[in-house]
């Protein structure tokens, strides 16, 4: 008994951990910064991350114990409404972090030999792919 509730432990403090890591990239991409920016309720900030921390921790959560909540369609389709919110957020964030690269490789004079990086990011990323597949890690 004393293992499972060390294990259960353990389980939600890396929950945890892993959530915050993923609220701070969020706000260090500049995601809820930007939302409450649009919105005009700035004021607002530090409730925008609480409660996006509690989302991703209530969500792995949810995933890690097959929770479900039957609350209908309705629920769904809400659901289905923040996570394109949620979605398109990241898309905006990597679209911008991808207009980095030639401000950064001017800034340190990176001139010669671009080809080369982009082909061996492509290949890592590649053996990357087919080790996870030829392994089967899941």
């Amino acid at each position: 008994m004393w293992q499972q509730i060390f294990l259960a432990f353990i389980g939600l403090s890396a929950g945890i951990i892993i959530a915050g890591g993923v609220v701070g990239l969020l706000i260090g991409l500049s995601i809820i910064p930007r939302y409450a920016g649009i919105t005009h309720t700035s004021e607002h900030m530090l409730l925008y991350e609480d409660v996006t921390l509690l989302g991703a921790v209530f969500g792995n959560i949810f995933y890690m114990y097959e929770l479900s909540l039957p609350l209908g369609t309705p629920f769904l389709a809400l659901y289905g409404l923040f996570s394109g919110i949620f979605l398109g957020g990241w898309i905006l964030s990597l679209a911008e972090m991808a207009d980095v690269f030639p401000i950064f490789s001017r800034r340190i004079r990176f001139t010669e030999g671009m080809p080369k990086v982009i082909i061996c990011v492509a290949l890592g990323k590649m053996a990357g792919s087919l080790l996870f597949f030829w392994k089967a890690w899941q």
